[in-house]
């Protein structure tokens, strides 16, 4: 027993003293791991490796329009005589939100600038304000797919659960009938967003259909997200009707919009966050204030972009 005690003592005493990189680490937190990558990114790396080896590559993985900046807002860029690049106001330039109402009169849409339209790093950060500022971590969001893969993660961000409810491809994508959405709604479903036009399918929503998503709304006092972007992507005489054109439910819908596709300036990183809730606007204008301030550049190639003439739509459209 003497011999067998010693022996144990002995490889305790020589046992390598453990090293910087064995040591543990810091867990990281759950949020992270059940983040998920982007499906349409992780293409991008052999993509890459196809070009290098001299092969031709059609891009079908990434919404980056094929068609040229409006050359208003290159020729801004080009001419800039900034002496700083400074802060704007946390929620957008002046100047940018004034123009931006004026783009939407032409919609029939009265926005007042000073509260209700806020500049945001394009449409994604708009989303993520919207949630932060309506929903609950654990809230239900029902929204329906095939969507926007980003959808799931602007949900982890927010703590939110996203419930797909089904658009079948006989319907050409159509709203899915009323009563599957109710089939969905619990105590902890607070909101429904929608692509209108929607990414990926490009179904445009009638009026009729918006009205109906309405009366949901009211009925179970829900938040309308509405993600409009692809507005002006509208063809063959079809109109787009925008959900703040919807009567009776201002105070729930909030409108997501980018610059991104309109003018094919995906990396001016420039959106908005619009609504006609007040209190909605002003608690989403703290997020906006803890990141300082939308881009400066992009913030003046988007309002550059509302010059952009009509001819340019009807040529690259």
């Amino acid at each position: 027993m003497a011999f067998f005690l010693f022996e144990i003592c002995v490889i305790l005493i020589f046992l390598p003293p453990k090293q910087p990189n064995d040591l543990d680490m810091p867990k990281i937190a759950s949020k992270a791991h059940s983040m998920p990558a982007s499906p349409i990114r992780k293409l991008v790396p052999y993509a890459e490796q196809a070009k290098k080896d001299g092969k031709k590559v059609h891009h079908l993985n990434i919404g980056q329009p094929d068609i040229e900046t409006p050359q208003v807002v290159l020729d801004k860029m080009k001419n800039l005589d900034l002496k700083v690049v400074e802060y704007s106001h946390s929620a957008g330039f002046q100047s940018y939100r004034e123009g931006l109402s004026d783009y939407y009169i032409n919609f029939g849409i009265n926005l007042n600038p000073n509260n209700e339209i806020m500049i945001t790093t394009g449409g994604s950060e708009a989303l993520i304000f919207a949630f932060q500022t309506c929903l609950e971590p654990g809230d239900e969001l029902i929204v329906p797919e095939p969507f926007y893969a980003n959808y799931n993660g602007f949900g982890v961000t927010a703590g939110v659960n996203v419930v797909p409810v089904t658009a079948k491809i006989e319907d050409g994508f159509a709203l899915p009938p009323i009563s599957e959405f109710e089939k969905l709604i619990t105590p902890k479903t607070k909101g429904i967003l929608i692509c209108n036009p929607g990414n990926p399918t490009g179904y445009l929503y009638s009026k009729e259909e918006l009205e109906t998503l309405r009366d949901i709304v009211k009925k179970y006092d829900l938040f309308l997200f509405a993600d409009e972007v692809y507005r002006e992507f509208c063809y063959d005489g079809a109109e787009h009707y925008s959900c703040l054109q919807l009567q009776g439910i201002e105070n729930n819908v909030v409108l997501v919009d980018s610059v991104s596709k309109r003018y094919s300036m995906c990396g001016a990183r420039v959106g908005a966050l619009i609504s006609k809730n007040a209190e909605l606007m002003a608690m989403a204008l703290k997020f906006g204030q803890a990141r300082l301030s939308p881009p400066t550049f992009g913030q003046i190639a988007g309002e550059a972009a509302l010059a952009t003439p009509q001819s340019y739509f009807r040529r690259c459209y």
